[in-house]
């Protein structure tokens, strides 16, 4: 196997683990603290599901990048703090506004972070 390919399968592990810790936070947040918000909870889970992509990502997907830790953090912060508003305004507007499943809403988000991630976090955050 190439290392592109392996690196696309590890991208994809750390993926799903970082998307569960963001979606079980998200369903907690909605369902057991009864947040009126699926966008706020949106965001608030984004933040655990982001440190879980970002800890992922530098030790596990692109752990050849040789840049320090702080500015391969400032950088991921700056990509995936922008992924996250765009999430949560797509939860905002497909749940609160649209008034449909926060699920499928959900999950819309998520693939359209998935493409924008790995393409930012490859050339912009973890280049070796």
């Amino acid at each position: 196997m190439n290392s592109t390919a392996a690196e696309l399968i590890r991208y994809g592990i750390n993926g799903v683990v970082a998307t569960l810790v963001h979606f079980a936070l998200l369903a907690f947040n909605l369902h057991i603290l009864t947040m009126p918000s699926a966008g706020l909870a949106n965001i608030i889970a984004s933040v655990f599901g982001i440190s879980a992509s970002f800890l992922g990502n530098r030790y596990f997907v692109f752990h050849r990048s040789t840049k320090g830790i702080i500015a391969q953090a400032a950088k991921f912060s700056g990509l995936y703090g922008a992924m996250a508003l765009l999430h949560g305004v797509v939860l905002l507007v497909w749940t609160d506004w649209l008034d449909l499943n926060y699920r499928h809403g959900f999950l819309l988000a998520t693939i359209l972070q998935i493409s924008l991630s790995y393409i930012g976090n490859k050339r912009l955050v973890f280049k070796p």
